[in-house]
């Protein structure tokens, strides 16, 4: 594909630099500094942000679906619906996340997901000047999110599906090497084999849905956990773990992560899960290089109010999208978030003082670090590809371009 140049405020990981170009050639970014200083090609188009910014494209690795459309629908068609709505609003990387569910559901998806990550292409027809992506954002692997949840914490997920993690079912799904983050409840018998067999698989190894006491968050730490999904919704508090265990009260999940500098955690920064107290202080208590912003998004995305189910869509739990954020019918349990990577950054920008490259990095350099494809992702620097995502001065996403083309729609 021919050179491309992009110019106006470039968002680097940890600063702004104003009247800045980022060069693209052949998929990848080749230089990134200010106008003045960088030799533009001659023939190259230019892309002005204006008076908006130039992105890294956003980095999701833990949502749902999108447009109508769950992961866990099982088909080819679901997870492109679900990927290009998703590259509409800025992701260029996504995790496509499982749920609680059969295990011919969940063989189903990952079936589905390894058919549209093979047959992720460019469209470089001689008619185009320049390429297009069609299906939307690039898959780097599967979120096993679902089966492996604590009965008491299933939350909004579909329920009589949660199981004990089964060497079974978990040894032939991670060998197909499409799971790249692998979440387990600490306390169900089997989590500790589970946790060490994903980190064997190179996954990402999470922590989630679970009343974990800290000796068992220990326990699994020592396997390999280095992660927790969603901090503070459907995970322990001292309080629950109290209820089960009774006394001594022991540490539950928060502390642990908040105790260990090397854990991770996430953040549902859609306005409704959290106020912004709490986004101050998970920002303040892990930092940039630890928290990321996750959409946790249902299929209610970009849909009008009413009912949709989480997971399959036959089989999955009713929710109600009710125009702000989804919940359980009839009571005020949350069910996922409607809203896109996107507005999680332009919440986290109005609710905390990060500033708008950390809440980028949050959004795009920091999960590509925590689950291992920052050495070609999640920043603008020269050798990564041009996954960039030109944003409003209010920080909606105006274009989407991934490894170079563009996402149209």
């Amino acid at each position: 594909m021919p050179s491309l140049v992009f110019r106006g405020t470039v968002v680097l990981p940890s600063e702004l630099l104003p009247d800045a170009v980022v060069v693209v050639e052949n998929e990848r970014i080749v230089a990134v500094g200010r106008a003045r200083d960088v030799k533009l090609p001659g023939d190259a188009p230019i892309i002005d942000a204006k008076d908006g910014y130039i992105s890294p494209g956003f980095v999701d690795i833990h949502t749902h679906g999108g447009a109508g459309s769950d992961y866990m629908d099982g088909t080819p068609e679901a997870v492109r619906i679900a990927n290009r709505v998703h590259a509409r609003h800025g992701t260029t990387t996504i995790f496509p996340t499982t749920t609680t569910g059969t295990p011919a559901q969940l063989a189903a998806m990952l079936d589905a997901v390894e058919e549209v990550a093979r047959n992720w292409t460019i469209n470089t027809s001689p008619t185009r000047e320049r390429g297009n992506v069609n299906d939307g954002a690039r898959i780097a692997g599967v979120h096993w999110y679902g089966p492996y949840f604590a009965p008491d914490k299933i939350g909004a997920h579909p329920k009589g599906f949660e199981r004990n993690p089964d060497p079974a079912e978990y040894v032939p799904a991670l060998a197909r090497g499409i799971i790249k983050s692998a979440t387990c409840a600490a306390e169900l018998p089997g989590a500790v084999e589970f946790c060490r067999a994903a980190k064997a698989a190179g996954c990402l190894v999470t922590c989630g849905h679970s009343n974990a006491s800290w000796p068992e968050m220990s326990a699994v730490y020592e396997a390999g956990m280095r992660h927790v999904d969603h901090f503070w919704n459907a995970m322990s508090s001292t309080d629950s773990i109290r209820k089960r265990l009774a006394t001594p009260q022991r540490g539950s999940m928060a502390e642990f992560v908040l105790y260990h500098a090397e854990m991770s955690t996430e953040v549902i920064a859609d306005g409704f899960h959290h106020a912004p107290e709490m986004l101050q202080f998970a920002y303040r208590m892990k930092g940039p290089m630890r928290l990321c912003l996750v959409s946790d998004c249902s299929r209610a995305l970009d849909t009008p109010p009413g009912i949709y189910r989480i997971g399959h869509h036959q089989t999955g739990e009713p929710f109600e999208n009710n125009g702000a954020v989804g919940v359980l019918p009839g009571s005020d349990i949350l069910a996922s978030s409607i809203f896109p990577l996107e507005h999680m950054v332009r919440v986290m920008m109005r609710d905390t003082d990060a500033g708008l490259a950390h809440v980028i990095r949050m959004a795009s350099l920091t999960p590509a670090e925590r689950t291992g494809f920052d050495k070609d992702r999640g920043s603008l620097e020269p050798g990564k590809l041009a996954d960039i995502v030109i944003l409003s001065r209010d920080l909606h996403a105006q274009r989407t371009f991934i490894h170079g083309a563009e996402f149209e729609h």
